[in-house]
């Protein structure tokens, strides 16, 4: 119908012509614009919701209460936990004498429920020398203790000064670090009559070749 109102506007002799035109479009009705608020957007796929960030510290390590922490175990040329060599006893520590004064007032031996068989000695105020005893299970950082052998001791302390013991025939003895009697904190072993190391000692001249406690 639309090339027939082409035909119609023009004289029979441009016809052919104006057929042709037609024929390639001329004549096809323009379109409007395309009305892209109809069109349809493409679909788009939510994004997946982030997977929330994890505290640092949502599953924190549990930590050893109080109850459960040990106490220093070595004993050192400085002292045994807070107990130090040259310091005076700690004011709210485990530490203090227990039943009768042992001393002369001016000496006197302190210990700890924490260190069963460990005593110190504390002259003018200050710790003068700690002892391990017979049943301690403290040791020194090389693992020697009460009941190593005399050669446990000189495997790790060659070149102490063996002096012959007070009360116990050899091969009971005194074995001193060389450096005892210089005002430093020093070691000393007793072996015993069974060639073990029946006490340890450490502290500073006089008081660490005290035989008796305070004397």
């Amino acid at each position: 119908m639309q090339q027939r109102s082409c035909l119609m506007k023009f004289p029979l002799l441009y016809a052919p012509a104006f057929v042709l035109l037609c024929g390639l479009g001329a004549c096809t009705p323009e379109t409007g614009p395309t009305d892209r608020s109809t069109s349809v957007a493409p679909t788009e796929v939510p994004a997946s919701p982030a997977t929330p960030a994890i505290p640092a510290d949502a599953n924190p390590t549990p930590e050893a209460s109080d109850e459960t922490a040990t106490p220093a175990s070595v004993l050192g040329l400085e002292g045994l936990g807070d107990l130090r060599i040259g310091q005076a006893p700690p004011a709210h520590g485990s530490w203090g004498e227990r039943g009768a004064p042992s001393g002369n007032g001016a000496c006197r031996t302190i210990n700890s429920t924490d260190y069963p068989d460990v005593y110190a000695i504390v002259s003018d105020g200050v710790v003068q020398r700690i002892t391990l005893g017979q049943r301690a299970t403290v040791k020194l950082a090389e693992g020697v203790g009460v009941g190593s052998s005399e050669q446990d001791v000189m495997k790790w302390f060659a070149g102490f000064r063996e002096q012959p013991h007070k009360y116990e025939p050899a091969p009971a003895k005194y074995l001193t670090a060389p450096n005892a009697g210089n005002g430093s904190s020093a070691l000393r072993f007793e072996i015993g009559a069974d060639g073990n190391v029946k006490l340890i000692h450490v502290g500073v001249m006089p008081v660490l070749a005290y035989v008796e406690g305070c004397s």
